[in-house]
């Protein structure tokens, strides 16, 4: 049978997760019977109060007391029979997790709801015998009480403390009321306090009341190559510890929407639901990341998964127990990665090519300006805007850091020290003179800024340029991508102060290919428009 086009046309990311049943959807649930963990149950007790943990309101804590091996792995061994040897080191730090949310219960059904008359006229059968007549049920209303519902679900965690600390995904614990830790054989099981979570890495530590714990021995995930022996050891399905393997695919994966910053470990060991939080090991037994995500079109795994590396995922473990919270670095500047076409332009191979800075921003103070390519942070290498990106935001705000970067074609250094980052956005306020462009605007109409403009499209008093009015569908400028409403900021890194200027520079500038930045939805941006002949 031929697959539906929508289900070919699209992959559906599903996150490896312990997934919370609600009852009412457990019958649609795969491998129920094998996870009657992740069934809904229904019981008439009491709903508890909800009541705030430390994580609101942290206390000061002991640093992490880290088991970290950071040793090259030996890639010269010869081909083993058997890894029994690394399971057995690393499984005993990988713990099960049970969660569980209190669901709404549902409200009363009036007392004529109950009447015998009232149902059989409207079809509705009879509940368990209870609920007939008037004079029946609590308080004489002749309904029933709302029983409280729970939903459960699981997944895995790391030990990454002799005394208590536990490392997983935000996913697996992101709403329960309630979370307990399942460790050791015998196993024993206890109820765990949330130190604090991080959605936008999707991390979480945990803390259970135990010491002389089998800590996990964390290991360099920077030192991983792609070919690498990976193991992948977790709980999925509830079926108990399960150990699978493959190798590293890739590293590095990103945009893939499942996180806010991703810079993931890519493998073939079979991740599954249950897995989420539980240990991706390299062939020494270290734990090299933690199990998030599978890409699959089933839902289930098609030897596609991923896992966050045990450096980024153990430096959010040591902010969330110090201070319950995430705090990230912020540099000012608004990037895009460099195309061929940019590459050519600007003369530089790689790295994250600035289209704005923030004002007032550290950034700013240290002279960045629109154009300038930044190739390193602190020594290392950038490829793109989403490197950039991840190295910044891995540093603590008050941190010295050195940029590396081009401009003009010349290298050059700036020193400076990191802001925090926060949510930030402007509102706008701020003529009309229309013009139609030739050579490379050929088929734009541009206009000035007008008060009206910027209120409509939310453009800030500090952005000044040439407004596009409309753009001919078969023009130069439509196919590379400039559209209605985008803001000209310059031609060929000249600045655009109105449509006047637009227009003038557009005739003066001689092709083939002129590079043009504008402004569009709050970010500034590159293009390269190559004129027709």
């Amino acid at each position: 049978m031929n697959t539906p086009a929508p289900i070919k046309r699209f992959t559906t990311l599903l996150l490896a997760l312990a997934m919370l049943a609600v009852p009412a959807l457990a019958p649609n649930l795969h491998a129920a019977d094998n996870n009657k963990a992740a069934a809904a149950k229904t019981e008439k007790t009491p709903k508890p109060k909800r009541t705030k943990g430390k994580a609101d309101t942290p206390e000061p804590r002991d640093a992490l007391a880290l088991q970290i091996d950071a040793t090259p792995i030996d890639r010269d061994d010869a081909l083993r029979v058997s890894y029994s040897g690394v399971v057995q080191k690393a499984a005993p730090g990988v713990v099960y997790i049970f969660t569980t949310k209190f669901l709404k219960p549902r409200p009363e059904l009036a007392p004529f709801f109950n009447d015998p008359q009232f149902r059989r006229f409207f079809g509705i059968p009879d509940s368990d015998g209870e609920g007939q007549g008037s004079g029946s049920g609590r308080g004489g209303q002749g309904g029933r009480s709302a029983p409280t519902q729970r939903a459960q679900g699981l997944g895995s965690g790391v030990i990454i403390s002799r005394d208590g600390y536990v490392l997983t995904n935000n996913h697996v614990v992101d709403g329960a009321d309630e979370v307990r830790v399942a460790y050791g054989e015998p196993r024993r099981e206890l109820k765990a306090e949330v130190v604090g979570r991080d959605p936008k890495t999707d991390i979480a530590v945990l803390k259970i009341d135990a010491s002389e714990l089998p800590a996990a021995t964390l290991g360099d995930s920077d030192q991983l190559e792609v070919g690498d022996t990976v193991f992948a050891i977790g709980n999925p399905f509830g079926v108990g510890m399960t150990v699978t393997q493959g190798i590293v695919s890739a590293l590095g994966r990103g945009g893939l929407g499942v996180e806010t910053y991703e810079d993931f470990i890519q493998t073939d060991a079979a991740i599954n639901p249950g897995n989420s939080g539980g240990a991706l090991v390299d062939s020494q037994g270290r734990v090299i990341g933690i199990n998030t995500a599978i890409l699959s079109r089933s839902g289930g795994f098609n030897g596609v998964g991923f896992a966050i590396p045990i450096n980024f995922a153990r430096s959010l473990a040591e902010q969330l127990v110090a201070t319950g919270k995430i705090r990230r670095g912020f540099m000012g500047v608004t990037t895009q990665p460099l195309d061929s076409d940019l590459a050519a332009q600007f003369g530089v191979e790689q790295g994250a090519l600035v289209t704005d800075v923030t004002s007032g921003s550290p950034a700013d103070k240290a002279g960045f300006k629109s154009g300038d390519i930044i190739t390193k942070v602190n020594g290392r290498p950038i490829a793109d805007s989403r490197r950039l990106q991840l190295a910044i935001v891995r540093l603590a705000p008050g941190t010295e850091v050195q940029i590396e970067y081009v401009r003009d074609g010349e290298t050059a250094t700036a020193t400076f020290t990191l802001g925090e980052l926060s949510n930030r956005g402007e509102l706008a306020d701020g003529h009309f003179s229309p013009g139609s462009g030739e050579g490379v605007l050929n088929g734009v109409t541009v206009t000035d800024l007008s008060d009206q403009l910027r209120s409509r499209h939310r453009i800030p008093e500090r952005i000044e340029g040439a407004f596009v009015a409309a753009v001919e569908p078969d023009s130069a400028s439509a196919r590379d991508g400039l559209r209605e409403g985008d803001i000209i900021l310059s031609l060929e890194r000249r600045p655009v102060r109105n449509a006047e200027d637009a227009v003038k520079l557009s005739e003066e500038l001689e092709g083939p290919k002129v590079l043009v930045l504008i402004w569009r939805a709050g970010l500034s941006r590159y293009l390269v428009i190559t004129e027709q002949p």
